[in-house]
């Protein structure tokens, strides 16, 4: 007898900020689960050998003038960098704020009810710190969209392997992993690093739950679903 997720029918998920930690978490947790479901990646550049699934496709855009979506029933956005990587406050503000609220408003005209966001650990649109603040003013004008359902999640420092996806490491999460690994259970879950696939997983056992509005999850939290 076929499982009551496979009985459901597919829906049509964006995903954007595929090629990193969370995004490629997503996605894994997507393609492993019992459904149908058609996943479209919205892209800088088509990525190589991403996922040979028939479920998954790719559409290559510039988020600077995001063209029009297929029609969406909800969307998963991992998209983000570090002032660093960027070079500059305003290239991080421009992928970290406009490229989110770019993507989310093109789902939304695609018919997208609901969406899911990484953010961060002490997002705040008040914040006196350059990163936290943007965080935080993306969330706001998130939630200004009238989403029917907004699932905001607020890790804490991410562990994965960025090597693998062709991406360079970060120091403070080399290094956060290796004192973190011995004391991880003397360390508070709200700031404990999380990795990548947890992050993934709370996001989307919270996609699944019951309810509308906006619901924020807190690095401790993500832990406990994605667990």
């Amino acid at each position: 007898m076929p499982s009551p997720a496979s009985r459901a029918p597919p829906r049509r998920i964006a995903l954007a900020g595929a090629s990193g930690l969370v995004g490629r978490a997503l996605l894994a947790q997507a393609l492993k689960a019992a459904s149908q479901d058609r996943l479209h990646l919205v892209v800088r550049r088509f990525i190589e050998g991403i996922a040979e699934s028939p479920r998954v496709t790719q559409q290559p855009v510039d988020f600077a003038a995001l063209p029009a979506l297929p029609p969406l029933h909800e969307a998963w956005c991992a998209l983000g960098t570090t002032i660093r990587q960027a070079g500059s406050e305003a290239a991080f503000r421009a992928v970290d704020f406009d490229a989110v609220l770019a993507f989310a408003r093109a789902v939304q005209q695609a018919g997208a009810s609901r969406f899911t966001v990484v953010s961060a650990l002490g997002a705040d649109p008040g914040s006196r710190v350059f990163y936290n603040r943007v965080k935080g003013e993306m969330e706001q004008a998130l939630a200004g969209l009238g989403f029917a359902t907004l699932v905001i999640a607020r890790p804490s420092l991410l562990i994965g392997d960025r090597a693998a996806l062709g991406q360079p490491s970060r120091l403070g999460e080399r290094l956060a992993q290796a004192v973190s690994a011995p004391l991880a259970r003397l360390i508070p879950a709200r700031v404990r690093p999380i990795k990548a696939e947890t992050v993934a997983r709370g996001m989307l056992a919270a996609m699944r739950q019951p309810g509308t509005g906006v619901r924020i999850l807190e690095s401790a939290e993500l832990q406990a679903l994605g667990t």
